[in-house]
C-alpha cells in the first residue's frame, strides 16, 4: 500500500514540476533595423523594445580606439531568435543569443577580409541574407550556408 501511494505521489509532483513549453515561436523581425549609435554607444529599437550598448562590439572589430559618432549598426533577427549584427566597415557578421539581461556571443563569422561597404539584411524563410554590392551571402545559425556570391 505504502508504493501505491509513492507512485501516486512521486507521478503527481513530476507531472506537476514539468516545463510549459510554448511552441512553435518564430522570434523573428520582419525588417532589419538601422540603428544610430549614440556618445555613450547605445542604440535603441523602439519597435522591438530593444536597447543595448555596442561599444564592446565595436572595440572587438575595430580595436578600443574605435570613434562612434555618427555610425550606426544594422541587426535583425531570425526565426530562432539569434540577433545578427553588422556595420559598415566591418569584416564579420556577429550572432548573438538573447540571455537575462544580455546578448552572449554565438558565433563570428568572417564575411569580407575588406570590410563591408553598404551592407544590409533580408529575412529569408531558413536563413538570413547579408547583401553589400555584390556581395550576397546566406547565413544561419551555424554559419554560411553554401558559397559566397
Amino acid at each position: 500500500m505504502k508504493i501505491k501511494w509513492f507512485l501516486l505521489i512521486f507521478f503527481t509532483l513530476i507531472t506537476g514540476c514539468s516545463t510549459l513549453q510554448l511552441t512553435p515561436v518564430d522570434f523573428s523581425w520582419p525588417l532589419e533595423a538601422v540603428l544610430k549609435i549614440d556618445e555613450q554607444g547605445f542604440v535603441k529599437e523602439d519597435r522591438y523594445s530593444l536597447k543595448l550598448n555596442v561599444k564592446n562590439l565595436l572595440a572587438e572589430e575595430f580595436g578600443l580606439a574605435t570613434d562612434i559618432k555618427g555610425k550606426t549598426i544594422r541587426i535583425i533577427r531570425n526565426s530562432s531568435g539569434i540577433y545578427f549584427i553588422t556595420s559598415e566597415g566591418f569584416k564579420n557578421v556577429y550572432l548573438f543569443n538573447q540571455e537575462l539581461g544580455n546578448l552572449s556571443l554565438h558565433k563570428k563569422i568572417l564575411v569580407s577580409e575588406k570590410g563591408l561597404q553598404n551592407p544590409f539584411f533580408n529575412q529569408r524563410d531558413s536563413h538570413i541574407e547579408l547583401v553589400d554590392g555584390n556581395l550576397k551571402v546566406l547565413l544561419s545559425n551555424e554559419g554560411i550556408i553554401g558559397d559566397k556570391k
